[in-house]
């Protein structure tokens, strides 16, 4: 369990982050066309997984943004946006943003927010997940992990792609 912060108030999450070093978790998140996506679909890709609480709030959609900016240029590598919105919430605002360097996928009905450690257990927010980055390599292996101490903070952009 980690704890974080959201407006200066404590929450909690059901667990930790994977560790730097380790093999990935597999998942099991739905695409926009409600088909499952897991971590063999992006075989031997490298993989910057956005974790969101909701794409649908702002510094959710900030993130999502910049993130599209910076996928155009990186080489051998998808940007998964994972957040627990429904895939059609999710196509939508990535239609009407004009995003086409990543890749939301919805964590709606997986178990993805607990394997991977991100699950809010407490406040109103229970359910949703922490604000957190985690990268992928080739060979599935966990190489760079931030989970963002306030909620309502934006990610180490810089941080996390300089661990590509």
């Amino acid at each position: 369990m980690a704890t974080i912060t959201f407006q200066g108030k404590p929450l909690h999450t059901s667990g930790e982050l994977p560790a730097v070093g380790s093999k990935a978790p597999d998942f099991k998140l739905v695409s926009g066309k409600l088909t499952e996506a897991t971590l063999a679909s992006y075989a031997g890709k490298r993989k910057v997984l956005n974790i969101v609480p909701s794409i649908d709030t702002p510094t959710c959609a900030t993130s999502t943004l910049r993130f599209n900016e910076k996928a155009a240029h990186l080489h051998n590598t998808v940007v998964l946006v994972v957040s627990a919105d429904l895939p059609f919430a999710q196509c939508r605002f990535c239609d009407n943003e004009g995003l086409r360097h990543i890749i939301p996928l919805s964590s709606f009905r997986s178990s993805f927010a607990d394997d991977y450690g991100v699950r809010l257990v407490d406040s109103v927010l229970a359910g949703l997940t922490a604000r957190a980055i985690v990268i992928i390599d080739e060979n599935d292996k966990v190489i760079y992990t931030q989970l963002v101490s306030e909620l309502a903070n934006e990610p180490d952009y810089e941080g996390a792609l300089a661990a590509l």
